[in-house]
């Protein structure tokens, strides 16, 4: 296994040594966060505060909005690691592409070293990258929450983070391999990461809230991996905040907001537990494992 490991730390150095390609991939993480903060997440804390109002009662307006916005940055943290989890992957990735496109990757498969192994020097490399920055990203959201004011998550919800995270990453880190077979130059790479970098907030209910999309939409949204990664994470994330916001009343409050938000997912009239999430997105990672293997030896059977 030794050409896995150089295969993997050469794609890793090749994206690392490409100032240009870390620093625009951490800018966009925070681009898109403080949009999401500044813009979405005032409007989304605003219409927690009206629901609490809406319930009568008499209610501490001061806490509910402080309770309510460290609801919704959470909510958010969340939707920003499972974009980070597609992105950065699928850009670290490009490695393979540009392999292709400079006849490197010919020479590759002239060397004496099995394509498995090829393979997965690409796949390890966008995982151990893309973990790497969603654990970044993590690190900063927790900063922030704590510069702010607010609770940080405890050590064993940050472990089970870390579980979630590598398993996204594995997952999309298969399918960019996968994509990449039939991508062959640069800029058609650049064109899938832009449409895919659009596509994956809005499948992971993550410019939208659930409540706001079509009923069909959301139908089709439920099953993809794009949205049970992000329900996983947000259900960890929020889990403490969602207590705090709606103790006091009926359960039901707090079991609507979780649907409308995308933190619960509903499927057949049952919530969708986190073991079949966990089941569901491996099976989707070795799926595409599987296709890409069977997609490279018909390739191999043609060169012949």
């Amino acid at each position: 296994m030794r050409e896995v490991y150089y295969l993997t730390k050469r794609n890793m150095l090749l994206f690392l040594r490409d100032k240009s390609a870390v620093f625009f991939s951490v800018l966009s993480m925070l681009i898109v966060l403080a949009l999401m903060v500044i813009f979405l997440g005032s409007m989304n804390c605003d219409a927690v505060v009206e629901a609490l109002a809406e319930t009568g009662g008499v209610r501490d307006t001061a806490a509910d909005k402080k309770n309510a916005e460290y609801l919704i940055k959470m909510w958010t943290l969340a939707g920003i690691l499972l974009t980070n989890a597609v992105t950065v992957t699928l850009t670290v990735m490009g490695s393979m592409v540009q392999d292709e496109t400079r006849n490197r990757l010919m020479s590759f498969y002239a060397a004496p070293v099995r394509r498995i192994r090829l393979a997965l020097g690409y796949i390890l490399s966008s995982w151990i990258v893309g973990t790497g920055m969603c654990i970044l990203t993590l690190a900063a959201g927790e900063a922030y929450m704590g510069l702010s004011g607010f609770s940080l998550l405890s050590a064993k919800e940050c472990m089970i983070l870390f579980g979630m995270i590598c398993l996204n990453t594995f997952v999309w880190a298969a399918f960019a391999y996968l994509l990449a077979l039939f991508i062959h130059s640069e800029s058609a790479w650049s064109g899938a990461l832009t449409i895919v970098g659009t596509l994956v907030g809005f499948v992971g209910a993550i410019y939208l809230p659930m409540s706001m999309l079509p009923r069909g939409v959301s139908d089709v949204l439920k099953h993809l991996p794009v949205l049970h990664g992000a329900a996983m994470m947000r259900m960890v994330c929020v889990r403490d905040a969602v207590e705090t916001t709606f103790a006091g009343l009926p359960e039901i409050a707090a079991d609507t907001f979780k649907e409308q938000m995308g933190v619960s997912v509903i499927m057949n009239g049952d919530v969708v537990s986190w073991q079949f999430q966990v089941l569901f997105l491996a099976s989707c990672g070795i799926i595409a494992i599987i296709a890409a293997a069977v997609i490279g030896r018909k390739r191999r059977i043609a060169e012949r």
